[in-house]
């Protein structure tokens, strides 16, 4: 086990380098003022572009420019944000922790009722529990995210008053941003608590039941079809049968047999849902007005805020690539052949 994962390890620096000269060779389409805002961490330097552009060789060949750049972002200096008004590396770290919290509220759910129900929906198939999973994956996956999203606004909050937009309450803003409040891990609801601030914990936790909602019924839908449709196919397998003819449960041949083999499409898949949480899901975040890095992401695209576009592309790439690893070491983890090959 542990060679497949240093042999997966070792690739890991290839692939990071190959998608940072993939981005770098996109922004050769645009032109060196525009590139030079890459180098810029202060507003007040707009003023000496050309010295900049003469300064990282912005008008010399491609592989020079990508060098001095790739020196730069491996330092952790990625540019100025004008759509954040502070560093790329700082708007990262203040962004990413909201999206970061909504995800693992979100993605739990996600996995326990997708392969729960999917399996279920695969034992009983075509009784009436098969029916109401396949109906709900059906509309979770038609229904468009900002539908589902102000219908659950319109409900809970502008007719019962629950649950809020936003990250947090105008007194928790004031509690968070005040020299009394210590920031530990940057994730405010487990830095709320272990402040003491219990009130401001429930505070947050409350702006991120709607979201949260929003995107457990969006995507929990494809990990449900997914996972019936695998239970359906190992179920049919000769093994599943040999196994129920020498006398075993039904239980016991679902969960310790049928249900293992039918992990490893739902390991990708819950991977990549992961990883696109963590990315930003940009249409939940701004119908919420939730402050995550995929609604900023979207708003330095909108205003051609290039270093903010490259910062949250970078992570994004960098976000996948942890998830095809990790979705290596999992698939070894359920099925011991792939480490053996």
């Amino acid at each position: 086990m542990l060679k497949f994962v240093l042999k997966r390890l070792m690739f890991l620096p290839f692939v990071m380098l190959g998608v940072t000269m993939l981005l770098f060779a996109a922004l050769q389409f645009l032109s060196a003022e525009m590139r030079a805002s890459l180098y810029i961490k202060d507003p007040r330097q707009l003023s000496a572009m050309e010295s900049i552009i003469e300064k990282y060789g912005l008008r010399k060949p491609m592989p020079v420019q990508y060098w001095i750049w790739l020196k730069q972002v491996a330092r952790g200096d990625l540019g100025y944000s004008e759509t954040a008004k502070m560093p790329v590396a700082d708007a990262v770290r203040s962004f990413f922790p909201a999206t970061f919290e909504l995800t693992l509220m979100a993605f739990f759910p996600i996995l326990i009722i997708g392969v729960y129900f999917g399996t279920l929906s695969a034992v009983y198939k075509d009784r009436f529990l098969d029916h109401a999973t396949r109906f709900v994956a059906i509309t979770g996956y038609s229904l468009p995210s900002f539908v589902l999203g102000l219908v659950l606004l319109m409900v809970f909050y502008g007719r019962f008053q629950l649950f809020p937009p936003g990250r947090y309450s105008l007194d928790v803003d004031l509690l968070v941003h005040s020299d009394a409040f210590r920031h530990y891990t940057g994730l405010l609801t487990l830095d709320s608590i272990l402040n003491g601030q219990f009130s401001a914990a429930a505070d947050l936790l409350k702006h991120m039941v709607l979201p949260a909602m929003t995107l457990i019924y969006i995507s929990v839908a494809l990990l449900l079809r997914i996972t019936r449709s695998s239970m359906l196919e190992e179920m049919s397998k000769d093994y599943v049968r040999t196994a129920r003819a020498k006398g075993l449960a039904n239980s016991v041949v679902i969960r310790k047999h049928a249900l293992k083999n039918a992990l490893i499409p739902v390991v990708t898949l819950s991977s990549l849902l992961f990883i696109g949480l963590l990315g930003g899901v940009v249409i939940t975040e701004t119908v919420f007005d939730f402050p995550g890095i995929g609604r900023w992401g979207v708003v330095a695209a909108v205003q051609l805020d290039i270093p903010g576009v490259l910062g949250s592309t970078l992570l994004t790439a960098f976000l996948f690539v942890i998830a095809n690893l990790l979705s290596d070491m999992l698939y070894a983890v359920v099925d011991p052949r792939i480490r053996i090959g």
